[in-house]
């Protein structure tokens, strides 16, 4: 961490967006070493105790450094912060693919920085992520990547675009982004009698009823992430028009590192008339298609560009890397750790014959188990961006993937990125484990089940009740678990 960024150069730093855990800045002034990056800080939640200092002291517990004990970089972090990086960097990125993986690279900041900069954006914030978390003026460092919004040719062909255009990166460009979420149904047979609507229905579909019955969205998103994994570019091209319909926060489109749809801070309203029409409009001065048919063209560009890029394939493949489920990674959890399966305690002798196996694995083979879960999480979890601009003839050498629009006759680069390949201990999809159980109902109910598929889910509730009479966490388990936190897992359990 050589660089080190002061008060002054605050003002260069712009608002991009924000989630539960970071503040994303954009930079916009003239110096190499920032030129077509983006900046991650920290943020602390306003009604949380205050940072105890800028390091951590220990980084990993001796549970957490037993489970990665292969990734002597990881294990031998001295701060929790560094070692999300090492996580990315040693563990996700080989795994999903160095082409699709940006790690990145952390810098020092100053208090003066953090404070500038807390003020510049707090007006672009939305209000409810104000009132819930500030800028974490102790930490000292950000994590500086690469702004894959944009294309770029280099330091000194960005300097020549910022001072004649004003913009970093070849014009026009768009980039989508979208949040895919886990993309098969789980299979492990260790999932019980009692939860098994979730071998039917999927969690994201069980999330959308538990919003709207809340009052938090007005519509349920008809998306699927089954679309989308699926491999058929009709149901992709399917899968990208119901986000387009109802972005929320798992859909948003830039024009040259500015929004055009979406909202910075999540939870945009869903796509109307007008909203349809300015984002068409903006979108001619890219697609060169007919009238009303440009929104159109670009679902047909993200659809082939996801299946040429194979992004998705990869990235299911280490979703599947859960293939216990956490009901059967909770057993090898409480193995590692030396504990009483609290699990088994509740059930008799039969019912506990199922998870025999994984009481009876080697601690190796426990440790694969939890690890693998824990990857599987963070890939469930992860962001996916696609860019695309159009090709000139002068372009024909372009290192870039490119997919011919057969109705415009234009041929475009574009290139497909993952982010958030570190999972956070605050997640935007945190509830209890009675709201999530009651989700499930209301989808049940929705779908007018029979009874005893309605019996079915009483007794999941009932069991889940009668665990939390003995020690498991109701309250607010995070989802999914943070890769190197591995406590949460009586959390993950509860919230299953």
């Amino acid at each position: 961490m050589e660089l080190t960024l002061t008060e002054e150069d605050a003002t260069h730093w712009v608002y991009r967006g924000e989630g539960a855990a970071n503040l994303v800045l954009a930079y916009t002034g003239s110096s190499p070493s920032y030129i077509g990056k983006v900046m991650r800080i920290r943020k602390a939640p306003r009604n949380g105790s205050k940072s105890q200092g800028v390091r951590n002291t220990i980084a990993l517990t001796p549970h957490e450094r037993l489970i990665w004990k292969d990734v002597h970089e990881l294990i031998s972090s001295s701060d929790k912060e560094i070692a999300g990086q090492l996580y990315v960097q040693h563990v996700m990125k080989p795994l999903l693919g160095s082409k699709f993986v940006d790690a990145g690279m952390h810098v020092l900041v100053t208090r003066e920085f953090l404070e500038s900069v807390e003020k510049n954006v707090i007006s672009q914030r939305p209000a409810w992520r104000v009132d819930a978390a500030r800028v974490d003026t102790h930490c000292d460092f950000g994590l500086l990547m690469s702004d894959h919004s944009l294309f770029t040719h280099g330091i000194e062909m960005c300097i020549i675009e910022l001072a004649s255009t004003g913009s970093q990166g070849s014009s026009p460009c768009i980039s989508v982004e979208i949040k895919p979420k886990c993309g098969f149904l789980p299979f492990s047979r260790f999932i019980s009698e009692g939860t098994s609507v979730k071998r039917r229905i999927t969690r994201f579909e069980m999330h959308q009823a538990l919003k709207l019955h809340q009052g938090e969205i007005s519509q349920r998103s008809e998306y699927n992430p089954l679309d989308l994994f699926s491999g058929s570019k009709v149901r992709i091209h399917k899968a990208i028009k119901d986000l387009f319909t109802t972005p929320q926060n798992n859909f948003r489109v830039f024009m040259n590192g500015s929004i055009m749809l979406g909202r910075l801070g999540g939870g945009a309203k869903n796509t109307d008339v007008c909203i349809a029409k300015v984002f068409e409009d903006e979108l001619k001065s890219v697609i060169q298609a007919d009238d009303g048919l440009c929104t159109e063209n670009l679902f047909t560009l993200v659809t082939e560009a996801l299946h040429k890029s194979g992004v998705l394939d990869q990235l299911l493949e280490v979703q599947k890397l859960d293939n216990v489920d956490i009901e059967g990674a909770i057993h090898a959890y409480y193995d590692i750790t030396s504990q009483q399966c609290m699990v088994c305690r509740e059930l008799n002798e039969e019912q506990a014959k199922r998870y025999a196996p994984l009481h009876s694995a080697s601690l190796d083979e426990s440790l694969r188990i939890v690890r693998d879960y824990l990857i599987a999480a963070t890939a469930k979890d992860c962001s996916l961006m696609i860019c695309f601009r159009p090709r000139k003839e002068e372009d024909s050498g372009s290192v870039y993937n490119n997919v011919y629009l057969e109705s415009t006759k234009q041929t475009f680069d574009f290139k497909a990125l993952l982010g958030d390949a570190v999972a956070s201990k605050e997640n935007g999809f945190q509830k209890s484990t009675q709201r999530n159980l009651r989700h499930k109902w209301f989808v049940l109910l929705k779908r007018k089940r029979t009874k005893p598929q309605h019996f079915q889910v009483r007794q999941c509730m009932h069991s889940y009740d009668s665990m939390g009479k003995h020690g498991f966490k109701f309250t607010e388990p995070p989802l999914p678990p943070s890769p190197l936190d591995v406590g949460t897992f009586e959390q993950a359990f509860a919230y299953s």
